[in-house]
């Protein structure tokens, strides 16, 4: 019998700054989604980092992250098309499970997450990525948006947001350029969205599989 093509999906990596609004994007493009969030290392793991003054956890250091984990999940779902992946609780500050992704033949997918770009060098490396992007929009806009879903969500007290967005309001230049500077490509909402349906129709060699 002869082996059937089947078409290798393509991974779109989506970053930005937290409220950038890439899980929106990531919505309404109708194809299939990875959180990336949800390689968050459980709040117990001694081998977080601290934020510079002490006063808790940097969640917004890659060194918060399973990047590691992350890439494996993207090699699984290109080259099988379904992956476990974990799921990630704020209230129980930890993983608290895991689903199967899977692409139902999607020739792309997104791998949305604030530390997306960390991947950007080995998804081209392994020849799997279709696309690095990274939501640049005004520090205010991103910050207004940034604190009216963590309220909404209940993910921290008032104070610590207030303190947060304030930190990341004057950060979110230095984010976006280090995110640039790892492979993305800054652009607004609109710009990506039409970046990430190139991707979806870009025709892309098939490889054997026995039917």
């Amino acid at each position: 019998m002869n082996p059937a093509p089947v078409r290798r999906a393509r991974v779109v990596l989506l970053s930005g700054p937290s409220g950038s609004g890439k899980s929106s994007l990531a919505e309404r493009a109708g194809l299939p989604v990875l959180q990336l969030d949800d390689f968050y290392k459980d709040g117990d793991d001694p081998s977080l980092p601290p934020l510079p003054d002490g006063s808790g956890i940097d969640w917004d250091s890659p060194a918060s992250w399973h990047g590691d984990q992350a890439l494996t999940a993207i090699r699984q779902l290109v080259e099988t098309g379904r992956a476990e992946v974990p799921v990630y609780s704020i209230p129980a500050n930890g993983r608290a499970g895991s689903r199967l992704l899977e692409l139902h033949g999607a020739p792309a997918f997104i791998a949305e997450g604030i530390f997306a770009a960390e991947l950007v060098a080995g998804c081209r490396a392994e020849d799997l990525l279709g696309d690095a992007l990274c939501l640049r929009n005004h520090p205010l806009v991103t910050a207004w948006r940034r604190f009216r879903r963590d309220l909404r969500e209940g993910r921290k007290s008032v104070g610590f947001l207030v303190r947060r967005g304030w930190r990341l309001m004057r950060a979110e230049r230095a984010i976006v350029a280090r995110q640039v500077c790892l492979g993305s490509h800054a652009c607004d909402g609109p710009e990506a969205a039409r970046r990430v349906r190139t991707v979806a129709d870009r025709p892309e060699p098939a490889v054997a599989s026995i039917a």
